[in-house]
């Protein structure tokens, strides 16, 4: 039985070589682990870390990297308490809350109904999302495809190729050089569920799931390999019969694309599904602000105004994170407009950087804002103001730039409900 061993880190934390955790969860990072991680850095843009000696040091990106038998569990940190005085498991869950509330992982997918979210890992869930929707699939019944195929038969069967049968058959009189059409399993999206599961088969280290995939693959028609890229899913179209295979062929992109085989030893292959923290928390807190989108007249995540027009070559353009249109400011023709970025940094008592500041003044300019707000994490939930200095005067220029924090917790749904009051107080205010 395979050991599901884990090591948990933190964002920005460096991992050296040597022993991780305490009693029955202590596993080393052993120089091997590093040598893949060193073989594969760049490749596929992984540059979820940087070398640096005798280790590898993390930065904005979460989730999970999976190096041969080891798993390295990278989670958020917004608090200032230190690695060991931090709760492992309010992290996890706080990430896995986030990535289910963003849509991460489609629960609501049929096949997925009975879906365990009580699993401790990503890449437990993944996998068990993966496994549940090709369990859905089989089910149903795996569809299939008329392909034509031309080869030598002990049967005359569909078109007999003439030329080619009199110059490979003369001996083998029994032969038949025929192309035909066979109606089989043997089609692009089996073929892709099947590599899938054939690679869960090979990296999972849950003994929980084993005997799910090896249930599968027994029912599962054996396929042809295929070499699988990214053009592999672009060239997929789906139909009536075909749509209830995007769940499962979403994850296999994920899983498969994010696979780096270690094509020398053949035991440090490489799996990485991590995710950017400052995308994943812009996206939360603007789908924690959509929950109440009938109380704005319209809410926008990335909108974007061009700012520069070079004589030659491409335009540049800004993109908040959120904007906000209010309903008409009393005695004004314009919605009331308000700006928020986020940054997924506990900055604690300090100031937000000069550089954030200068792009909230730009925001407030360009998209001619009534307010404009910086969203941190942060130990507490609290908003302070500030006020840009007129450029000519040296007075209050009447331009106020917020910094609203926001106090974590994995209690998701609680979270988020304090996030759009906490939010529209301060729109409000």
């Amino acid at each position: 039985m395979k050991l599901n061993k884990t090591i948990s880190v933190y964002e920005h934390q460096r991992l050296k070589l040597g022993f991780y955790g305490e009693g029955d969860e202590r596993f080393e990072f052993k120089p091997r682990h590093l040598a893949a991680l060193e073989q594969h850095y760049g490749n596929g843009e992984l540059n979820y870390y940087k070398l640096i000696n005798k280790g590898v040091q993390f930065n904005q990106y979460v989730g999970v990297l999976k190096v041969g038998d080891l798993t390295i569990e990278v989670l958020p940190k917004a608090d200032k308490c230190t690695v060991k005085d931090t709760n492992v498991n309010h992290w996890r869950s706080l990430l896995i809350g986030m990535l289910k509330a963003v849509g991460v992982f489609n629960v609501q997918a049929p096949s997925s109904a009975s879906l365990n979210t009580k699993t401790n890992f990503v890449l437990d869930l993944y996998f068990e999302l993966f496994i549940k929707e090709a369990e859905y699939l089989v089910n149903l019944g795996l569809v299939k495809k008329y392909s034509k195929t031309e080869g030598q038969s002990l049967a005359l069967k569909g078109a007999l190729q003439f030329g080619q049968h009199i110059s490979k058959n003369l001996v083998h009189k029994e032969r038949f050089y025929v192309r035909y059409s066979e109606y089989s399993f043997q089609q692009p999206l089996n073929q892709i569920l099947f590599k899938t599961l054939k690679l869960l088969k090979r990296i999972n280290s849950n003994s929980g799931l084993n005997s799910r995939i090896g249930s599968l693959l027994l029912h599962f028609p054996e396929l042809s390999d295929i070499k699988v890229t990214e053009a592999s899913f672009e060239k997929i179209n789906y139909n009536r019969k075909t749509t209830v295979y995007k769940n499962a062929i979403e994850i296999s992109r994920l899983l498969l694309l994010n696979y780096h085989p270690d094509v020398s030893a053949g035991k440090n292959d490489v799996l990485a599904i991590m995710f950017d923290m400052n995308a994943l928390w812009e996206r939360f807190v603007y789908v924690s602000l959509r929950k109440n989108r009938d109380a704005y007249q319209n809410i926008t995540a990335q909108a974007h105004k061009h700012f520069w027009r070079p004589e030659n070559g491409n335009r540049s353009s800004i993109r908040p994170d959120i904007v906000i249109e209010n309903k008409f400011n009393v005695g004004s023709e314009k919605p009331q407009t308000i700006v928020f970025d986020t940054k997924w940094k506990n900055i604690k008592s300090a100031n937000p950087s000069p550089d954030d500041l200068r792009q909230m003044y730009v925001y407030h300019e360009y998209f001619d804002a009534d307010k404009v707000a910086l969203i941190y994490p942060g130990d507490k939930s609290d908003a302070i103001s500030g006020s840009y200095v007129d450029k000519r005067s040296g007075e209050n220029s009447g331009k106020i730039c917020s910094v609203i924090s926001i106090k974590p917790s994995d209690d998701i749904t609680n979270w988020q409900v304090r996030i759009e009051t906490q939010l529209n107080n301060w729109i409000k205010s």
